[in-house]
């Protein structure tokens, strides 16, 4: 059971982040296990099983997946061996998982942050919605002007360095993204460090569904070849 983060959490993710080697790590392995690993873990658990038990249609096919700490040593670029955050996805059960849409949460030194949207957003993925903008742009402005009246939850990606066009003042900002995502930044508030996170995560999941729904279109869609 999810009984919330910790200063201990904080602690270890920041001392990693300064102190990221092997020494280091095997002397605090214990707090990792106690402090970071198992409460993701049992908090993926949790929200997992809630949000797939209130969503079955939604999510058959969706499994749970939670990081390791470990980078991949062939990937490091310079980088110390291990992350300085940790996540896990609600995602298809697939090869191509990050071309699809995916719910995620994320904690990390500063705090957490948790959304839906896409991994590794494809440049057909993105003419897909560009597309589905200038043919059907009430589609988009529906979940524009709710995702707006809502206001915690926050569209993020990266732009386009050259714009690809100007629909209308709502609907330009989703227009040129290079990549796009749905996400909310929270810090290591009283929910956070609670099992009340637990339920702050299915309530901002439930909230994003028609999102999930609209980005994934493209792909039942065959919009985007996933191929």
């Amino acid at each position: 059971m999810f009984t919330g983060y910790s200063d201990q959490t904080v602690d270890f993710l920041w001392g990693i982040r300064f102190n990221n080697d092997r020494d280091w790590f095997l002397a605090h392995k214990e707090d990792y296990l106690r402090h970071v690993s198992e409460p993701t873990q049992a908090l993926g658990r949790e929200v997992y099983d809630r949000f797939t038990d209130k969503h079955p249609k939604l999510t058959a096919g969706l499994g749970l997946h939670v990081c390791r700490i470990y980078r991949d040593a062939r990937r490091l670029h310079g980088r110390g061996p291990y992350k300085d955050h940790l996540w896990f996805t609600i995602r298809p059960e697939n090869d191509i998982w990050s071309r699809q849409p995916v719910f995620w949460f994320e904690i990390a030194p500063e705090g957490c942050s948790y959304g839906v949207g896409f991994w590794n957003a494809t440049a057909q993925t993105m003419a897909a919605m560009r597309r589905d903008i200038d043919e059907n742009p009430q589609r988009l402005a529906k979940l524009a002007r709710r995702l707006n009246k809502r206001g915690d939850f926050q569209l993020q990606g990266r732009d386009y360095a050259r714009p690809k066009g100007d629909p209308s003042p709502l609907l330009t900002p989703w227009y040129n993204k290079k990549d796009i995502s749905i996400g909310l930044d929270r810090p290591y508030d009283e929910t956070v460090c609670s099992p009340a996170l637990v339920d702050a995560l299915i309530e901002g999941y439930d909230f994003l569904v028609p999102y999930y729904q609209y980005f994934d279109s493209f792909c039942k869609n065959g919009l985007v070849d996933l191929q």
